[in-house]
């Protein structure tokens, strides 16, 4: 146990320092940590997430910051993932407390003072994020199952998007991070890559974002999911 936990702090350091010297195309070490903590929290190893939690927290992440990145993956990936997730955390808090290490906790999502219905903010923000008016009939799985278009815009784009301890940028990495590990969602991932570019996330840090994903999980999930992005970037031509 304690070599595999050596070998995966190795493995982060690893995927952390072998970047560009370019700072401007690159993620931010924020950045590259919310992605590895996402996507092995959603693919659910738990041996290798005490240590990616560790290495975050000695990275500069607040802890509300990664409770927030570990919360947000539950809309994508389950909630038995993200429980999971926080009650690894939970465990490697209580074992840096004990060793003296005092994590700052970092700020609260602040309140909420918007008299429009959740449904409105949600509309709205999803509109910021994808750039596309969200008016006319409702079509594809909207139309079909008017309740869960409901839901994503009351829950997902306005309870979860809508806390600031994360930015939109930061959600759709962990978003992104979380479909490209648990696969079979490609066309979900085309449109969250979308997402990321009208966010400001460059093609260059996409493309960093896949070398962390090949380097944390695996070149199968990597391969998946540079197929994707290429399609992506193709279409804004």
């Amino acid at each position: 146990m304690t070599v595999l936990l050596i070998m995966a702090i190795a493995m982060i350091n690893n995927v952390v320092a072998q970047q560009k010297p370019d700072m401007e195309k690159q993620l931010s070490s924020k950045e590259q940590h919310i992605v590895i903590v996402a996507v092995v929290t959603a693919k659910g190893d738990l041996v290798k997430l005490k240590p990616v939690l560790n290495t975050a927290l000695d990275a500069g992440l607040t802890v509300n910051e990664i409770k927030e990145t570990i919360v947000h993956l539950y809309a994508y990936a389950g909630f038995p993932r993200s429980l999971r997730g926080l009650q690894t955390f939970m465990v490697v808090l209580d074992e840096r407390k004990a060793k003296g290490i005092g994590d700052e906790i970092g700020v609260k999502a602040s309140a909420i003072n918007d008299e429009r219905s959740k449904y409105e903010r949600g509309k709205a923000i999803l509109e910021k994020l994808t750039g596309v008016p969200e008016t006319g009939p409702k079509t594809g799985y909207a139309a079909f199952a008017p309740e869960i278009e409901v839901f994503l815009k009351e829950h997902l784009f306005a309870d979860i998007f809508e806390r600031d301890v994360l930015t939109y940028a930061e959600r759709e990495l962990v978003t992104i991070s979380v479909l490209a590990g648990i696969g079979g969602v490609e066309p979900m991932l085309g449109s969250h890559l979308n997402i990321c570019l009208n966010v400001g996330i460059s093609p260059d840090q996409l493309q960093q974002f896949i070398e962390i994903i090949k380097s944390t999980i695996g070149k199968i999930e990597a391969k998946t999911a540079q197929k994707v992005l290429e399609e992506v970037l193709i279409s804004k031509k």
